[in-house]
């Protein structure tokens, strides 16, 4: 955890760290240090965590208590960066480490975009993201963890859990992973569930076909 003073308060970047365990930390921090943090306007950089309205909304409220304002949120995140300004709080697309941010030149040749988040992080159980648009796993989803997605969904790991595409009915949605291990599958109205037994982890895509979902290799 980075903590420095800047001209609009305190900066606390949690760039790559897990949010319950960084939460832990930061309140201990501001326990510990009261004279520092007392009366101060605060700036949290939460990377790629994908935060709800209850997880910001009960830190607010503990640094309240401390005589600490949470003023702004960094984020990758544009759910985070949606609940942010839900609760009124100032939100921005995070620059970690204080990166120059580059400039993009446009290509010849556009290709048009949607809507999608991207996780940067092991889902553990108990987690869950529900999402209007893409979603995108950099890391495993583990057994317990839950994903529901308008669009389609890419996990670039372990698939253990349970993921829901095309939730508002897109049947053209798919379901890819590295290793597609999970409690059960969901596209549109279609429901499957992995079948028991071990099998060589490989790259596999699921899809809608005919009148039920099936998984082939997923090739490049």
């Amino acid at each position: 955890m980075e903590i420095k003073g800047t001209k609009d308060g305190i900066l606390v970047n949690l760039e790559g760290q897990d949010w319950l365990e960084a939460k832990d930390e930061l309140i201990s921090q501001i326990t510990t240090r009261q004279e520092f943090f007392q009366g101060a306007q605060m700036i949290l950089d939460v990377g790629a965590n994908v935060l709800r309205a209850k997880d910001l909304g009960e830190l607010r409220d503990v640094l309240s208590a401390q005589d600490v304002a949470l003023t702004a949120i960094l984020s990758h995140s544009i759910v985070t960066q949606e609940t942010a300004q839900l609760l009124g709080l100032k939100s921005e697309p995070a620059n970690p480490q204080g990166r120059p941010e580059r400039k993009l030149k446009p290509l010849d040749t556009v290709l048009p975009g949607e809507a999608a988040v991207m996780i940067h992080r092991t889902m553990r159980s108990g987690f869950k993201v529900a999402y209007q648009g893409h979603v995108v796993v950099l890391g495993d989803v583990n057994p317990g963890a839950e994903i529901v997605a308008s669009g389609s969904v890419v996990v670039w790991g372990r698939l253990l859990g349970t993921v829901h595409a095309g939730a508002e009915g897109d049947e053209t949605a798919v379901i890819c992973a590295l290793d597609l291990s999970p409690l059960q599958l969901r596209i549109a109205s279609k429901v499957a569930i992995a079948p028991k037994g071990d099998k060589d982890p490989q790259p596999e895509v699921a899809s809608i076909n005919g009148d039920q979902i099936v998984a082939e290799a997923w090739q490049g």
